[in-house]
Formats: C-alpha cells, structure tokens, sequence
C-alpha cells in the first residue's frame, strides 16, 4: 500500500483568481436576461441573486468592503457582509455585479461585472466619499504627471513620452456635463476623446492596456469604482492619482469627520495596498475590453479577464456553459 502524502500546497490562494471568475460569469450571465429591457434595478437586482451564492461557495474568509451600500439598503452583498466559506485568513472584497447597469438596461456597450480582493485590511473604504478627481496613465507613461496639473500639460508629456503628437492621442472621460469644461480643454490641446457612457473603470484598465487606443483617463468618477480600478492596477501596472471630492457642504462635513482629507492626492497602493491582490472581470455588453455575453444554441459564452499582482498573471478566459447542466446560469 501507497502511504504516501503529498506536501502541502505551497500557495493556496493560486485558484482564487479563477474562482472568483465564476462569481462574475454568474453574475454577468444572468443580468445579461435583461438587455435591452430598460431596466436598470432588475439589471443590478439580477447580477446580485446571481453572484452572491457562488460568492458563498468560494474557499476564503471575505468581507464586503464595497458592496451595493449598507445592510438595510442591501438585502446581499452590503458593506460588512461575510462572503466565501469563511475557511483561511481574511480578505477584503470589493465587488460591482454590474458596472454599468444602465448602459445594460439599454443594451450600450461597456458594462462589465467586477470583483477585487485584497488582503484584510489593505483595502480603501470611501466612507461618505461617494465621488473622486481621477487619472489613469501606463506606468512608463507617469514620469511627471501629476493629477492637478493643466492637462494640455499632461497630454504634452504623454506625446513626448511616446514620440507621437497631442493629435493622436486619445482620453477616456465620463460623458457628463460635470467634464464639459474638461472636454472643451482637451479639444483645445488636439487631443481626441473616447466618451464612456457609464462606469470608469473598463476605461482605467484600457488606459494601461495595449492596444486599446485609449492613453489617459481623466476625470471625476465614483470612489468605489476608483478603488476596484486600483485592484486592476495592481495586477496589471500602471499609475492611478486620485483626490476625494465633496458634492455639496452637507457631504465635506461628513467627509471631514470621518477623519478623510480632501486635499490629499491618493495613489494605487494608497487604494489598494496589499501585495496579493485578486482582479476579475467578465463582460455583459460588448465593448472594446471585453465581449458581451452570447446566448446561442445549448450553450452560453462568457468573455472574463482574471489576474493576480503576485504573479502578474493576465488571462483572458472565454468559457461556454451548458445551460442545462451549469450551475452558474439557473439563477
């Protein structure tokens, strides 16, 4: 007889990253039902029944850091709530069953459904900060760049940087009347702007990607978003500058009491600091990072990123799911 053991595993976390997919797909799937709809709660409500569960079977101790707000608001995924198999040490856990619910309630491109996870504790909690200034550039682009500087100045860099001219550079922004005097800056130093409907951070993560034609993010988006878009930063490079901003006098009060500053420039690791962190993505609506889900005949295609910082591994996951059999899309 074979008495054998076999040594442990020396990196159990290594499967996270995949596992985490499967809360996305489920999610993603699910929510997709309602294209087209116009329906932006039944969207967001669909993502949730859908993540949650599979959330539950996952092997970590999780706690919701940035959820869907707080517990009587949310019956599922609240800030505060414990998620995984509550085995291990703990994690941080930001999750967006859809970022861009309302570009999916009108079928729009873009919508994607996130999760980051973190080790407990390296993980930014806006508070009452619900909106933040943002920049988004390549890491070998960041020399000198600094996030309240004119942005014909910083668009003058990024071309120097990269031996092209401000003309044939291109900035995502948020397409909001709040950006209008950004966008109306942006035009006059030559550069082209890619609008994002809804959600930044698909626009982030095409900031430091190659390929996407996009160089720069630029402008004001929520908090949580700029937390789950560091938690892409860190799995795949780049430099995020953030500063938290007050709506109204009602909302600096807040801010200030909670013991947070308006004046600081917060960067990646400010938002994200841990040094094992876990990123997934799958798409809902076509775009350009991610295909939108495809319901065709027996089986169901789901397009996902899924990436961790220790590693630096990237992959690009196209899955097909057999709806009578999966137990990621009978939700």
């Amino acid at each position: 007889m074979n008495t054998t053991t076999q040594p442990p595993d020396p990196d159990p976390q290594r499967n996270l990253a995949l596992e985490l997919v499967r809360a996305t797909e489920a999610a993603a799937i699910n929510c997709s039902r309602y294209l087209g709809y116009g329906d932006a709660n039944r969207v967001d409500a669909a993502a949730v029944d859908a993540m949650r569960p599979v959330l539950g079977t996952v092997h970590m101790n999780g706690i919701v850091v940035i959820g869907e707000g707080e517990k009587d608001e949310a019956p599922m995924l609240y800030n505060g709530e414990r998620v995984g198999d509550g085995v291990g040490e703990e994690w941080d856990i930001a999750v967006d069953p859809v970022d861009g619910t309302a570009l999916t309630a009108k079928s729009l491109p873009d919508a994607v459904s996130i999760i980051g996870v973190a080790p407990r504790g390296t993980m930014y909690s806006p508070g009452p900060a619900v909106y933040m200034r943002k920049l988004v550039v390549a890491e070998h682009l960041a020399t000198g760049i600094e996030l309240n500087a004119p942005i014909a100045d910083t668009l003058h860099k990024i071309a120097a940087a990269t031996d092209r001219t401000v003309s044939e550079l291109t900035v995502a922004v948020l397409d909001r009347p709040r950006h209008d005097q950004l966008v109306a800056e942006i035009r006059a130093a030559g550069a082209r702007i890619r609008f994002l409907l809804d959600g930044d951070v698909v626009g982030a993560i095409m900031a430091v990607t190659p390929g996407t034609g996009v160089d720069l993010l630029v402008g004001t988006g929520g908090t949580p978003e700029g937390v789950l878009a560091a938690c892409a930063l860190r799995c795949l490079g780049g430099k995020f500058l953030g500063q938290l901003i007050a709506r109204d006098d009602e909302e600096e009060r807040a801010i200030l009491n909670a013991g947070y500053s308006l004046e600081r420039i917060l960067t990646t690791t400010d938002l994200v600091s841990g040094d094992n962190v876990f990123f997934a993505a799958t798409g809902v609506t076509d775009g350009s990072l991610l295909k939108g889900v495809r319901f065709e005949s027996h089986r169901i295609i789901t397009d996902s990123l899924s990436m961790r910082s220790r590693s630096g591994t990237v992959r690009r996951i196209e899955s097909r799911h057999d709806p009578e059999r999966s137990t990621l899309v009978n939700f």
